[in-house]
């Protein structure tokens, strides 16, 4: 250890060498932050560890570096990408197991890594909460199989945090299913020969590998270039793939503006309407039919299934102890960002005071003398209209919801941000008198849920709308203090919450909670950075299915509800959605915005009828 140097940061130095060394990438740089962890371009980012470096987050941390080195040595990007199937589960499946590969062939060669990576992948496995699954629905079939491909790999037994959804998924695999996870284990040191056995499980599981799966296998030049891709990849030299390495983990992390290209890709017409289902009491709400615009040769919004949509509290997602875990992170977020916001916060508090304050009405017959008009008086007593009252001056009950995108494009610092703001928030309005709301949307699984079951059972009927679970989360009701809703809002910080995003449905949920509330003025303030996005709903239907939706449920509130609706879009553009919208570039401007935009919503004096506010508002906020 250097001298003045502390255990932490000589904890992040050895560590960040060991990663160079392993992946054979000297120029690799490696940061460390709170709650996030993967690789962009040529920065390796890391779990931040607690200062006293307990041992078990000390062998996370590592496993977590560890995996990440042995994916740059051990992968080629290109091979990858040839032989990946072209469907999202495809994909999602093809890449949990080729992640398995690189640590089980690592562990192999590196023995020093192997209780690293079983002690991150336990927890990646805790943190998910596989062990309090009850339904095969609700265990991820991707990660299962990764599960059981490592264990034929290693011979290591699956982490007791995820026994259960292994033991939920084994039986119905079937024989077929496991002699092929075998045969991949045979070829894990081959990657083309462990992509091809992957695909042929694939196709003994049924799941599509899309359109443009088949490859020119007779092709000598594609030949040679597997031929070099593995020979390079035996050699554990991967330096050739950095920059497809790259391109694939800013896909990862940024799969929300994939998602949206493809969708736009596959928009199809249709000239048959489906019926739309009744709403089921206590579901995320939708308006009727005849309150939205529809064309007539698209088919109308519906949900195929809605037995399987929850609203939940953010308290019954998590254990006591992990989401006070997940306050005390929030609060160190907060420690950073408090002296910024706080100051926009006081700000926001004094105008909110200042619309409270007391007036006086003037020129009256009766009540105390008019300082102003003593003269009038001294002149003619008798003169009438001298007098003046004192008056509180009109503030209307108002209620503020936030509605805050819970997708997976969110995660990271946004996600942080988000919850940071709407903690100060709802401090602030709470003391101003105002009464504050936060809610979350995201959907119960990846691609697809309990829904798409049902749909696939059902013989795939075609248009048949939403196919997946959603889930909205009460993170603080209205009527719920700050103070006991606190730990709540840590929630957001949890791996495996954010998935993906239906906003239609979700606008309409907190809108309908809104238009419940007694109070006279209601806004609803909506965090989202981007279209909304579920591959299982819009592999079936119009490409622009889900987007059409949430243009009519937006312009449905904006003119004919009481509704005041704002938006800030966090890195996307938000505005050709919503008139009074905002868009911001960086998330540590949320904060402010968010205060900004209240204030501006707050000020009486800009107060105009519904039908007005529109048109003058959407020039004062682009």
């Amino acid at each position: 250890m250097a001298q003045n140097e502390s255990a932490v940061e000589a904890f992040r130095r050895v560590t960040a060498a060991a990663m160079r060394a392993i992946a054979h990438k000297t120029e690799l740089n490696v940061t460390f932050a709170p709650g996030q962890h993967g690789l962009a371009g040529n920065e390796a980012r890391l779990p931040l560890p607690a200062r006293d470096l307990p041992k078990t987050e000390v062998a996370q941390v590592r496993g977590e570096a560890d995996a990440i080195a042995l994916k740059l040595r051990l992968h080629n990007a290109e091979t990858h990408r040839r032989e990946a199937p072209r469907t999202e589960m495809g994909r999602q499946i093809f890449d949990a197991v080729e992640q398995a590969r690189v640590e089980a062939v690592g562990s192999r060669h590196m023995s020093g890594v192997t209780d690293n990576l079983a002690a991150a992948l336990d927890e990646h496995c805790r943190q998910r909460g596989y062990a309090r699954v009850t339904e095969r629905e609700q265990a991820p079939l991707s990660e299962v199989l990764r599960l059981l491909a490592r264990e034929a790999m290693t011979g290591q037994a699956v982490p007791k945090a995820a026994k259960r959804i292994v033991d939920l998924w084994k039986p119905v695999l079937g024989d077929k299913v496991l002699g092929d996870l075998t045969r991949m284990a045979d070829a894990a040191d081959d990657q083309r020969a462990y992509a091809k056995a992957t695909r042929q499980m694939l196709s003994d599981l049924d799941v599509d590998l899309g359109p443009e799966d088949a490859q020119p296998e007779d092709s000598e030049e594609n030949d040679q270039d597997d031929q070099n891709d593995d020979t390079d990849q035996t050699k554990g030299e991967g330096g050739e793939q950095q920059k497809s390495e790259a391109a694939a983990m800013e896909t990862e992390a940024g799969d929300r503006g994939q998602d949206d290209a493809e969708a736009q890709e596959t928009e199809t017409s249709s000239d048959e309407m489906a019926d739309a289902e009744e709403e089921a009491p206590g579901r995320p709400g939708r308006p009727p039919q005849s309150d939205l615009s529809n064309r007539s040769n698209e088919p109308t919004y519906k949900a195929y299934c809605t037995d399987y949509d929850e609203i939940v509290e953010a308290a019954d997602l998590c254990d006591p102890d992990e989401l006070g875990r997940l306050r005390q992170l929030l609060d160190q977020q907060l420690q950073h960002l408090q002296a910024v916001v706080g100051k926009l916060a006081n700000r926001l508090q004094r105008r909110l005071m200042a619309q409270q304050s007391r007036s006086w009405e003037f020129d009256l017959e009766e009540g105390l003398l008019d300082s102003a008009k003593l003269s009038r008086v001294v002149v003619n007593p008798v003169l009438p209209l001298s007098y003046k009252r004192e008056k509180d001056m009109e503030f209307r009950d108002t209620v503020v919801s936030l509605l805050i995108d819970n997708s997976g494009s969110m995660r990271g610092r946004p996600i942080t941000v988000a919850a940071m703001s709407a903690d100060i928030l709802a401090r602030t309005l709470e003391r101003c008198g105002v009464k504050v709301e936060v809610l979350g949307f995201t959907t119960r699984m990846w691609k697809g849920g309990q829904s798409r079951e049902r749909w696939l059972a059902g013989g795939k009927p075609a248009n048949p709308g939403r196919l997946n679970d959603l889930r909205h989360i009460i993170y603080k009701s209205a009527d719920a203090p700050w103070r006991r809703a606190r730990k709540s809002l840590g929630l957001m910080l949890r791996e495996g919450i954010l998935k993906e995003n239906i906003d239609g449905e979700a606008l309409l949920w907190a809108h309908e909670r809104l238009l419940a509330r007694p109070e006279q003025r209601r806004i609803l303030m909506v965090i989202s950075d981007g279209a909304p996005v579920d591959d299982s709903t819009l592999s079936v239907n119009p490409g622009n299915y889900l987007e059409r939706h949430l243009r009519e449920v937006i312009d449905w509130i904006e003119t004919r509800s009481p509704v005041e609706l704002v938006a800030i879009g966090i890195g996307h553009d938000v505005t050709r959605y919503y008139r009074r919208a905002v868009t911001i570039v960086d998330a540590e401007q949320l904060g402010g915005t968010m205060m900004e935009k209240l204030a501006e919503l707050f000020d009486e004096a800009q107060a105009q009828p519904k039908n007005q506010r529109g048109r003058t508002r959407r020039t004062a906020l682009h």
